[in-house]
């Protein structure tokens, strides 16, 4: 193990001196950067699936009996039943099929399946 840790040590001034004597990054540096890298995080990862799930959320509170909907498999159906944790979806004349909300991804305008049935 010392064997190990003494070549990582000469690895690395070997490499300080192939730098020409690059200096480490200070205490300042280091929070500068790791502030850095958690605003690039916040920006591109938690504010974003923060604003979809909001959205989805309001979608589904939102749902009522006559609403064009799109499923997260894709199916398209107009709602005909809402209750707390699903919703019955009429997808054909007569062929209607319960639906958990959360897996309603899109509210579409209203005809919409006309115009896809056409």
């Amino acid at each position: 193990m010392k064997m190990i840790l003494a070549a990582m040590a000469l690895l690395a001034s070997g490499t300080a001196l192939a730098d020409g004597g690059a200096q480490p990054m200070g205490v300042t540096g280091q929070l500068v950067f790791l502030g850095g890298f958690l605003l690039i995080f916040y920006f591109l990862l938690w504010r974003p699936q923060s604003k979809r799930q909001k959205e989805h959320k309001n979608l589904i509170s939102a749902l009522a009996k006559g609403d064009e909907v799109v499923t997260a498999g894709g199916m398209l159906g107009k709602v005909t039943k809402v209750t707390d944790d699903f919703v019955v979806i009429e997808v054909a004349d007569g062929v209607q099929f319960p639906v958990q909300k959360v897996a309603i991804s899109a509210a579409l305008p209203k005809g919409t399946i006309k115009e896809v049935k056409a």
